[in-house]
């Protein structure tokens, strides 16, 4: 009878673990990654940062116009450290999984200007699109976020 008893709820635990791996990954990629940004933001904040510097945002918003569904966007952002210190940036998030930004690896030095590099995949995503890059870095004031928009149209079929 216990074993009866511990099969059924073995069984209904099983059940519920399906049923909710399931919806995990029905989610939209906007909602994981808005938290996980959002968690880095926090993270990055909780970060004393030795050493500021300033900077100054040459491209802080890219409009690629219209691309058909699965072309992949490439662009530079550039901006310019203005301070007297390297310029260090730590993390670079997305707000969607169909785009990934690059930081520098190294710092950028007084002066000099840096690229944070985005791709955006357009497969699957067919409207208008606005996907925005959160920059965690030494800078102050912070940087804002940077912001890639355009449409998506669909393929046609030859």
């Amino acid at each position: 009878m216990i074993k009866e008893i511990l099969n059924k709820n073995i069984n209904t635990m099983i059940k519920y673990t399906i049923i909710s791996a399931s919806l995990l990954i029905l989610l939209s990629c906007n909602v994981r990654n808005k938290k996980i940004v959002e968690k880095n933001v926090a993270l990055t904040q909780q970060i004393i940062i030795k050493d500021p510097t300033t900077v100054q945002i040459i491209d802080s918003v890219y409009n690629f116009g219209k691309v058909a569904e699965g072309e992949i966007v490439t662009y530079n952002y550039r901006f310019k450290n203005t301070g007297s210190k390297p310029l260090i940036v730590t993390n670079v998030s997305a707000s969607c999984g169909c785009t990934i930004p690059e930081k520098p690896e190294q710092p950028i030095k007084p002066g000099e200007t840096g690229f944070i590099k985005v791709k955006f995949n357009s497969e699957h995503r067919v409207g208008n699109a606005h996907k925005t890059v959160t920059v965690s870095s030494n800078a102050e004031p912070a940087f804002p976020e940077l912001l890639l928009t355009g449409e998506v149209t669909e393929k046609k079929e030859k």
